[in-house]
């Protein structure tokens, strides 16, 4: 399928950004739990600026950590002895994956007592098989973005890439986190012309003269994935809008970044309109499936009606001499039972015709 197609394009581009950090950072725990399962997947990427580019440093112990000069440290599924070094070297409690799922803004963006900026978003992850929000915990304090996820994410990724590239890009930590959430707002607007590339090829099929029942069942399920990741889409847009309003509303954004926020919610807005008429042509083809799926229920019951109005008349005929009268005239007749099997035959034949003649029965 397209998206399949395009799944792949998404791949490609991002396994070259993992073989780079592959290279220079010549990790090989996670290579290392893949085929003895003896390794955990806990690490951090901690990075410097230089020269306008992201250079990544080599994280093996805490003296490493120490030395460095960050202004962005990426915790990917940290264990406990990695957060022992947050609050020992940035007096930093990294904030639990309990408290990601929390919905109130309140919970989302907020200031804590030591005066750091805490904000919980959603980043999206779109695979051919499966997609999902994953949720990350930042931290602005001290000039340094702290970010926390779970599992690695195709956005992080492409800033790493990208950042090597473009000298001058970033400045400062407000600037990778601005830059992340523009990043986020092009892997989802790759995402939404997935869907609609696959809503195009669905409502082919819909719109096809003849619609079985077993396709109208895959369509149903093919419209029903697009739903779902058109609205974790929109969750995403929603989440990374609140994030950036809460940064502007924090009056910590120069006035160069306020501009590069202001795109950034531009692009989401275009954004938002976009999947509210991917939802609208998500109803349309439900409703247009739902549709041919009546029809052929309609012909089948259409079937038992015309079988059951053509068997009435000679069961009605065979009522009639089934009677148990003494005076029947054709009881005694020698062409009687002939006769009304021809009438019973007369009978049925007659409304096929009639059905036939009106084009009921096609």
């Amino acid at each position: 399928m397209l998206r399949q197609a395009q799944h792949e394009r998404n791949q490609l581009i991002l396994s070259i950004s993992v073989r780079i950090e592959l290279i220079e950072k010549r990790i090989f725990r996670g290579f290392l739990s893949s085929f003895y399962g003896f390794y955990d997947f806990s690490m951090i990427n901690a990075f410097e600026l230089r020269n306008g580019r992201l250079q990544q440093i080599q994280i093996e112990s805490k003296a490493d950590l120490e030395r460095a000069k960050p202004i962005w440290i990426d915790f990917d599924a940290p264990d406990e002895e990695e957060r022992l070094w947050a609050r020992e070297l940035f007096t930093l409690t990294l904030p639990d994956e309990d408290d990601f799922g929390d919905i109130e803004a309140s919970a989302r963006c907020f200031e804590d007592a030591t005066g750091a900026l805490q904000i919980r978003s959603d980043f999206l992850i779109d695979k051919a098989d499966e997609s999902r929000n994953v949720p990350v915990a930042f931290v602005l304090k001290d000039d340094i973005l702290f970010s926390l996820h779970e599992e690695d994410l195709p956005v992080f990724r492409l800033l790493r890439l990208r950042a090597r590239h473009q000298p001058g890009a970033l400045k400062n930590c407000r600037d990778v986190l601005l830059d992340l959430y523009a990043t986020d707002a092009e892997y989802s607007a790759d995402a939404l012309e997935g869907v609609y590339e696959d809503l195009e090829t669905i409502g082919s099929q819909v719109l096809k003269a003849h619609l079985t029942d077993e396709a109208a069942a895959e369509v149903l399920a093919g419209i029903a994935r697009e739903e779902d990741l058109n609205g974790r889409i929109r969750r995403n847009l929603m989440d990374t809008r609140r994030a950036i309003s809460f940064l502007m509303r924090r009056r910590l954004l120069s006035s160069e970044q306020i501009d590069d926020a202001r795109q950034i919610l531009r692009d989401i807005e275009s954004l938002d309109g976009h999947t509210s008429f991917l939802f609208e042509k998500i109803n349309f083809l439900m409703d247009a499936t739902v549709g041919f799926i009546n029809i052929n229920q309609n012909k089948i019951i259409k079937i038992f009606s015309v079988a059951s109005v053509a068997l009435l008349p000679p069961t009605l005929i065979a009522s009639i001499y089934g009677m148990n009268f003494a005076v029947m005239p054709e009881l005694k007749w020698v062409l009687g039972y002939p006769f009304a099997l021809g009438l019973m035959l007369v009978s049925i034949i007659t409304p096929f015709w009639f059905f036939r003649r009106k084009g009921w029965l096609k």
